[in-house]
């Protein structure tokens, strides 16, 4: 089955386990683009560049595959990098051809914040995977820290720190976050991993009987 899925969504939503295992299910590859905006703050970060001020296409284009890889890309100084390169219009620009390029010959499940409304506004299919900010810092939290870890202040404080880049993500001029006007909306408060699974391929399949 060749299929362009667009899973857009805001951080820590689950859009990017969604897209990893419907890739798997459905025998697509998957592309997770948040990955390459962290993968260019990171290597900005080690060439001596800040992420927030100095400009990012060089290293935009540069990127390697290797630079995806490095297992220091979720962690918090990352996110605030990709957030503030990921308003940079030459480095949007970059990293777009290597996206469509991923998906056109062979379809592809990708997730990302403007999959759908930039990237391939003319996917198959399009989810738009979201949760509450609380919801949401928990996850990231329990990620860092264990699936049993509980900090009342870190959890506020990261609440705040994830609807602050919330905001910054839907109001920057380039790209901005936003629900696709035909995409399917997938709310995870109360969902497991495996329930959205479940319900996202169930639409898949009423949509493409195999």
């Amino acid at each position: 089955m060749r299929l362009i899925i667009a899973v857009d969504g805001p951080a820590a939503a689950g859009k990017g386990t969604l897209a990893k295992s419907l890739a798997a299910s459905l025998r697509l590859p998957h592309l997770d683009t948040g990955l390459l905006y962290r993968a260019v703050a990171r290597q900005m970060i080690l060439a001596g560049l800040d992420p927030s001020v100095d400009d990012g296409e060089r290293t935009a284009q540069a990127l390697q595959p290797a630079d995806l890889l490095r297992d220091d890309l979720r962690v918090p100084d990352i996110d605030r990098g990709a957030s503030s390169v990921a308003t940079q219009p030459p480095v949007r620009a970059a990293l777009l051809k290597r996206q469509r390029e991923f998906a056109t010959e062979s379809g592809a499940v990708i997730d990302g914040r403007d999959i759908g409304t930039v990237v391939f506004p003319d996917a198959d299919l399009k989810f738009f995977v979201t949760a509450s900010a609380g919801v949401r810092a928990l996850r990231r939290y329990q990620q860092l820290h264990g699936a049993s870890a509980r900090d009342e202040a870190a959890l506020s404080a990261l609440t705040a720190e994830i609807e602050a880049r919330d905001r910054k993500d839907a109001e920057r001029p380039v790209s901005p976050l936003r629900q696709a006007d035909d995409a399917v909306l997938v709310e995870t408060d109360s969902m497991d991993a495996g329930a959205v699974l479940a319900h996202a391929l169930a639409i898949v399949r009423e949509r493409f009987p195999l």
